[in-house]
């Protein structure tokens, strides 16, 4: 299949986010979309993202059976069913659940991303997934918009995802086994080392970390009264 090399942008942070056009990624490794992912893959059935904590609680009343994740400054928030931490999702009862999630960082860009053509999330954890759906859309322009340390500061493990898209999308084929290592001494990993950091359990850098662990992208689905994320399945044969 032939695929031309989409026009990339970068961009950064809620404003990024706001003035992205095209096909969006709206990149949160630590730890939104890499949450995002694992509670799909445990069974969820959608996961709404919201920006305000109110919002989250709100919808949580409308819709029965909902579960409410996330975190302000990385901390989990109270009355909250977990933080914004994969290994918390592991001990949900996910299965067909709908989660509710908000963020310092990766759902206000998803919600900030109004002028785009369409919306995915962007992670490690399904990056090879993210290429052969770009390459599928085919779209002209492709804006990776990198949300950092609470959408303020520009966060390594955020860049190096960008990185990762952008070079396999120029059809090179980086090397990632480095990628765990070099992030292990990023600053946004380090709660993750800190026994006082309860809520940051070191297995979160583990489960973000699993680069190309999941076969699906997360798209924001718009047109929905209350939008969620759905995922699609894109295999690697399906380029073949």
């Amino acid at each position: 299949m032939n695929n031309p090399i989409p026009k990339i942008r970068i961009a950064d942070f809620v404003a990024g986010a706001r003035e992205a056009r095209g096909l969006v990624v709206v990149i949160d490794v630590f730890r939104a979309f890499s949450v995002a992912c694992h509670a799909h893959a445990r069974g969820a059935s959608r996961i709404i993202p919201v920006a305000s904590v109110d919002e989250a609680r709100a919808l949580r009343e409308s819709i029965p059976g909902s579960l409410l994740i996330g975190e302000r400054h990385a901390r989990p928030l109270p009355g909250f069913d977990a933080g914004n931490s994969p290994t918390e999702v592991e001990r949900l009862d996910l299965q067909g659940r709908t989660l509710i999630h908000t963020t310092h960082a990766g759902t206000q860009g998803l919600t900030g991303a109004q002028q785009a053509d369409e919306v995915i999330t962007g992670a490690l954890v399904n990056a090879a997934a993210i290429v052969r759906y770009i390459r599928l859309r085919r779209p002209a322009l492709v804006t990776l918009v990198r949300m950092g340390h609470e959408a303020r500061e520009r966060a390594e493990e955020d860049d190096l995802c960008a990185e990762l898209l952008q070079q396999r999308l120029a059809g090179e084929d980086p090397d990632v086994t480095s990628v765990r290592d070099r992030l292990r001494s990023a600053a946004g990993a380090a709660k993750f080392f800190d026994p006082a950091a309860t809520w940051a359990p070191e297995r979160d850098f583990e489960l973000c970390t699993q680069v190309d662990h999941f076969d699906f992208v997360l798209q924001l689905q718009t047109a929905s009264t209350v939008p969620f994320l759905k995922a699609i399945p894109v295999l690697p044969e399906i380029l073949q």
